[in-house]
C-alpha cells in the first residue's frame, strides 16, 4: 500500500501527543517519538500483522520497541490504532497507576510484548522470539516456508541498544542461524545523553552486521530531515524474503522537525518546553493551543486497522486449516504445547545411599521430562558440565545441516551467558514452549539484567545453574559461587532451588515446571549421598529427620550440606542430644507456607543452625537473631573441595558444635 496524506497525518498526531505526552507529566522521552513516529506509522499500519482487539492473537507478528525509553512512539501507535490504550491513558503518562508507565510493560499495557528499558534486553529478547517462531514452524510443520507459525518479530533500537554487548551476542546467534523472521529498525540519530554519539561509538554498524551474517540496509534521511518512507517501506517488504535477518540502518534527526531543537541531545530524556513544544506541533501541521489533538484522519486509524485485521485473520485461519490438513498429528501436538502432560512421564527413581552428582541426576530427569514437546533449551558451551547434554533432545542449527537440525530442541549458545538469558525469555513470550538455559553458577552474574526482567515479566522460564559452590574445588575462587545465592534470593519473584539428592532433583524439575515461574535450578559438581524418598519439596522446606520426643536444635541446610547435617544429628544422637534437620530446597516456596506449617518445620523457641555453602548474608530470617549460621562469607581457594569445606568449617564437626554451644547458651 502507498503511503498517504492520511498516514503522514496520522503519523504526525502521534508525534504530537507524545510531545504533549512528555510535556504534562514534566519529564520523559520525546526526541525519539517525534522523529521516529512515521516509521511507527508504516510499520502498524502496513507491515505488523496484528489485531487491536485481541493482543494476543496466535497469528500476530511481535513489536519489540528496544529504546523503551521512547516508550510514547509505542503507546500513541497503539491508541491510534485501536488497542485498549485510551487518550486518557496517554495524558497520564508516566503517572501511578496508568496504563502508560515511564516504560513499556509486559502484561501491564494492552499491546506491548515485552518489557523494555534496559536497554540491549529487547533485541536479544527478540532473538529468542524469533528463533522459537522458526522452531515450532520447522517442528510442527516441516518444509513451509509460508507456515503460519512462522511469524515475524520487528525491532526499533537505538545507538544505546547496539552499544550494549548483549545485543553483540544476540545479533551474532541470530545471523550465524539465519534467524530471517528478524526484522531490525536501528535509529541512527546519533546521539547520546551525554551529547554527540560519535564520541563514544563510532564503528561501521552497516559491516559490523554483514560480518555477522545479516542484510544490512542503509537508508539516510531526506534533505529536509524527514525519514525516506518509500525507501522504508521498501527495505521492510524486501526483507520479508530475504535469507538472513535484516537490520535496516535508518538515519534520522532527533526531534525532527522541532524549528530548534531538532538534532540536540537535550531532546533525548527531557521535555522541550512549552514555547518549543508549540512551535514543533505547528510544523507537524497541529494545532499549537489543542493539547493532545486528535485529526479527522487518524481518528479513521482505528477502522483502517480493524479491517486490516479483519482481513490478516481469515488468511491467518485458511493458512492455519491447511496446515491441519496436512499435518493432523502435529498440528494436534501443536495446539496441545502449554499442557504439560506429566503423567507420561517416566522419572528415574535414586535408590537411597547412591551417589550421585545433583547435575548428573537433573540430566537423568531432563531426558525423562523431554517426552514433554514443550521442552527446549541448552547451555553456554557447557553442557555435558552442567547436565543438559539430553541424548533425546536433537541438536538445533539454522543454517548447516552438519551441526544440526532447524527442528531441534537443544541449543548451543555459545559463550553467550547474558543473550542466552534474555533468549530463553524470548521463547517463553512469544510460544508456549518452556525453556531453560545452564551455566555454572558463577555465571549467573552474566545473565542478572535478563534475569532480572525474567522476574518481573513472571515467565516460566529455568536457568540450571551447576558448580554451585566451594564443592567444585581445584578450580578455585575465580569458579567458586560464595554471594550469587543470596544475590539471586534477592530478587523479588524468582525460585531458587537447591535440591539435597537426586530424588530432590527430580521433583524440584516437576514443580518448577507446574509452578511456571521463573526458576533457577542450583545444582553439585560433587556427588552426594541420595538421602530422601519421594521429598515434599512443594513446601519449600520439611522435616526430614528428627530423633526422639525432646528437639534440643533445628538445623536447617539447603543442597549438599543436608547430608552433613543428616551425619551431624546422628553424631548428636550418640551423645543423647536429639535435633530436627530441615532440608529447605527453596525457600521462596517456603515463604508462600502459612504460618502454622513454618512453625511446624523450624519450631518455635527453640535454637537453630543453617548450614549452606555460600554466603550466609540472609539466613537470620530464618533461624532468628539468636541462631548460627554455618557458611562461606570470603572467596574460595585452588584446593581439594574436602580441604575448602573445612576450611570453612562447612563440617558435621562444626555443625555438632555449633548445637551444641547454642544448646549451652
Amino acid at each position: 500500500m502507498p503511503w498517504t496524506n492520511t498516514d503522514q497525518i496520522t503519523a504526525n498526531t502521534a508525534a504530537g501527543l507524545a510531545l504533549d505526552a512528555v510535556e504534562a507529566a514534566g519529564h520523559g522521552h520525546p526526541g525519539t517519538a517525534v522523529a521516529l513516529a512515521p516509521a511507527a506509522q508504516l510499520l502498524f499500519s502496513q507491515h505488523l500483522r496484528h489485531d487491536p482487539k485481541d493482543p494476543n492473537w496466535e497469528g500476530r507478528d511481535r513489536f519489540v520497541l528496544s529504546c523503551g525509553h521512547a516508550s510514547m512512539l509505542l503507546y500513541a501507535q497503539l491508541h491510534l490504532s485501536g488497542y485498549h490504550v485510551t487518550l486518557e491513558d496517554l495524558q497520564q503518562f508516566r503517572k501511578t497507576g496508568s496504563k502508560t508507565p515511564g516504560h513499556p510493560e509486559f502484561g501491564h499495557t494492552p499491546g506491548v510484548e515485552m518489557t523494555t528499558g534496559p536497554l540491549g534486553q529487547g533485541l536479544a529478547t527478540a532473538v529468542g522470539m524469533a528463533w522459537s517462531r522458526k522452531h515450532l514452524s520447522a517442528r510442527f510443520d516441516p518444509g513451509q516456508s509460508n507456515s503460519p507459525l512462522l511469524t515475524r518479530v520487528y525491532v526499533i533500537a537505538s545507538d544505546g541498544d547496539l552499544e550494549e554487548g548483549i545485543t553483540s551476542e544476540a545479533s551474532s546467534f541470530a545471523g550465524l542461524h539465519a534467524l530471517n523472521n528478524l526484522i531490525v529498525i536501528y535509529d541512527d540519530n546519533k546521539i547520546s545523553i551525554d551529547g554527540d554519539a560519535s564520541a563514544s561509538f563510532k564503528e561501521d554498524i552497516f559491516t559490523r552486521y554483514q560480518a555477522y551474517g545479516w542484510n544490512s540496509v542503509t537508508i539516510d534521511h531526506q534533505q529536509d530531515g524527514s525519514i525516506d518512507i518509500s525507501k522504508l517501506d521498501q527495505a521492510l517488504t524486501e526483507a520479508k524474503t530475504s535469507l538472513k535477518p535484516t537490520l535496516i540502518q535508518l538515519k534520522t534527526i532527533i526531534a525532527w522537525p522541532s524549528p530548534n531543537m531538532q538534532g540536540k541531545a537535550s531532546t533525548h530524556g527531557s521535555p522541550m518546553g512549552k514555547t518549543e513544544t508549540e512551535l514543533t506541533k505547528a510544523a507537524l501541521g497541529l494545532n499549537p493551543e489543542i493539547q493532545f489533538q486528535i485529526s479527522n484522519e487518524a481518528l479513521t486509524q482505528k477502522e483502517r486497522s480493524a479491517e486490516r485485521a479483519k482481513i490478516l485473520r481469515n488468511e491467518f485461519d485458511e493458512s492455519f486449516k491447511m496446515f491441519q490438513q496436512r499435518q493432523p498429528k502435529l498440528a494436534k501436538h501443536y495446539q496441545d504445547l502449554g499442557k504439560l502432560s506429566f503423567d507420561a512421564l517416566n522419572l528415574p527413581k535414586f535408590e537411597s545411599g547412591s551417589l550421585i552428582a545433583t547435575r548428573k541426576a537433573s540430566q537423568q530427569v531432563l531426558e525423562s521430562i523431554s517426552a514433554l514437546n514443550e521442552i527446549v533449551g541448552g547451555s553456554a558451551d557447557l553442557s555435558e558440565s552442567n547436565g543438559v547434554a539430553v541424548k533425546s533432545l536433537e541438536i538445533y542449527h539454522g543454517a548447516d545441516q552438519k551441526h544440526g537440525s532447524t527442528s531441534g530442541r537443544r541449543l548451543l549458545f555459545g559463550i553467550r551467558e547474558h543473550m542466552m538469558g534474555a533468549f530463553i525469555n524470548g521463547i517463553a513470550l512469544a510460544s508456549s514452549l518452556r525453556a531453560f538455559s545452564a551455566t555454572f553458577l558463577i555465571f549467573s552474574d552474566y545473565m542478572k539484567p535478563a534475569i532480572r526482567l525474567a522476574c518481573l515479566m513472571r515467565l516460566p522460564v529455568i536457568w540450571v545453574f551447576s558448580h554451585d559452590s566451594i564443592g567444585l574445588g581445584e578450580d578455585g575462587p575465580t569458579h567458586q559461587p560464595v554471594e550469587q545465592l543470596w544475590s539471586l534470593r534477592a530478587i523479588p519473584g524468582i525460585s531458587v532451588v537447591r535440591p539435597a539428592d537426586a530424588n530432590e532433583t527430580a521433583a524440584c524439575w516437576v514443580e518448577s515446571l507446574r509452578r511456571a515461574g521463573p526458576t533457577a535450578m542450583v545444582l553439585t559438581r560433587q556427588n552426594v549421598p541420595t538421602i530422601t524418598d519421594n521429598p515434599p519439596v512443594k513446601h519449600g522446606a520439611y522435616v526430614l529427620h528428627e530423633t526422639g520426643d525432646e528437639i534440643s536444635a533445628v538445623v536447617i541446610a539447603t543442597g549438599s550440606e543436608v547430608s552433613l547435617a543428616l551425619l551431624a544429628a546422628q553424631e548428636l544422637a550418640k551423645e543423647k542430644i536429639s535435633i530436627r534437620v530441615v532440608s529447605a530446597p527453596c525457600l521462596e516456596w517456603f515463604d508462600e507456607q502459612t504460618t502454622k506449617y513454618q512453625e511446624s518445620v523450624l519450631g518455635i523457641d527453640i535454637p537453630r543452625v543453617s548450614v549452606e555453602a555460600g554466603s550466609t548474608l540472609g539466613w537470620h530470617r530464618y533461624i532468628g537473631g539468636m541462631g548460627t549460621t554455618i557458611g562461606v562469607n570470603n572467596f574460595g581457594a585452588s584446593a581439594t573441595p574436602e580441604y575448602l569445606f573445612e576450611l570453612n568449617g562447612v563440617t558435621v564437626a562444626n555443625i555438632v558444635k555449633s548445637v551444641k554451644d547454642l544448646i549451652k547458651a
